[in-house]
């Protein structure tokens, strides 16, 4: 978040100027309209963009300049609608929740959602990638989240005490900053617990380790006084590399365990209101994706598509 003492530095190393006045004035908004930590960090991120661009404080930026921006966005650098959206709700939170500009830009603006189908693994694929993963953390993270479903940054914020009781996980500020309990096999409750030991951290279950932890002992004992998990870059970086040696589709990523969590459990004809509620959906209508990529549900659907016609039987000539 801004603060008075960037430490934000350009390509060349050089530190940038401040983030002004009201650029923190308006991280505090953000703060107090009680966005999720990461929806603030995007939104301070685009406004650090546009101010970049335009050279100049916020109250001096014209509804011109940052029609400008957002054109640069979508047509020079090729935004995906989805990050187009976001960069327009930056935008709209800064000039005109904060500032108070009621230009009519921010009700022309319109990035239409792509309803593209999610990559999903199949079960094989699934065992495949948990097989070439020799490093345990990353191997019992990516475990972790086929077995329960989590986001990726909710499942890099697990602690301790989220698993006091014995069959579910507390899920913390999950999006839209909300709770929520999710059922957790015994077996992976078992794993958890097994790689705990590997590190004993008070509070976090998947720590960071930073450089040169395996080498030196001396760093395999300050695993238990680490103060800030996992980061979800070495996360991303390792299903890179496992995803070209188990040889797994185009696409894959870590988000892609939660997609392949829901079609199995579909599969297994568990109920999609369920599995709407262990995702965290806000609206049954998210979930309902999934049964597009069943394969189950599709042979059934072909079954009883078949069943609906009766038999040719032509009168006698």
């Amino acid at each position: 978040m801004p603060n008075n003492k960037s430490t934000r530095r350009g390509r060349s190393g050089a530190p940038l100027v401040p983030d002004s006045a009201t650029l923190v004035r308006f991280a505090e908004t953000l703060k107090l309209r009680g966005l999720a930590a990461a929806t603030q960090s995007e939104y301070v991120r685009f406004a650090r963009k546009l101010l970049e661009r335009v050279k100049c404080p916020p109250e001096a930026v014209t509804e011109e300049q940052l029609r400008g921006h957002l054109l640069a966005l979508k047509q020079e650098h090729g935004y995906s609608p989805s990050s187009m959206r976001t960069a327009v709700a930056a935008m709209r939170a800064l000039f005109g929740t904060h500032l108070g500009r009621d230009w009519k830009l921010f009700d022309l603006v319109r990035a239409p959602s792509q309803q593209k189908l999610p990559t999903v693994l199949t079960r094989e694929e699934v065992a495949r990638l948990f097989a070439v993963v020799r490093e345990e953390r990353f191997r019992v993270f990516f475990r972790f989240v086929y077995a329960t479903g989590l986001r990726l940054f909710e499942a890099l914020q697990l602690q301790i005490e989220d698993l006091r009781e014995p069959d579910r996980v507390r899920v913390r500020g999950g999006k839209g900053n909300k709770d929520r309990l999710v059922p957790l096999p015994a077996a992976m409750l078992h794993e958890l617990r097994r790689f705990w030991k590997t590190h004993r951290n008070p509070r976090w279950v998947f720590p960071s380790v930073g450089r040169g932890w395996r080498e030196k002992p001396q760093c395999r004992a300050r695993l238990a006084t680490i103060d800030e998990p996992m980061g979800q870059c070495s996360v991303q970086h390792c299903m890179k590399i496992a995803r070209a040696a188990a040889k797994l589709p185009r696409g894959t990523c870590t988000h892609t365990l939660r997609h392949s969590y829901a079609t199995h459990l579909l599969e297994e004809g568990v109920s999609i209101r369920l599995i709407s509620a262990y995702l965290g959906h806000t609206s049954l209508e998210t979930t309902l994706i999934y049964t597009h990529l069943t394969a189950v549900n599709e042979a059934a659907a072909r079954a009883a598509i078949a069943r609906l016609l009766p038999p040719d039987n032509p009168p006698p000539v």
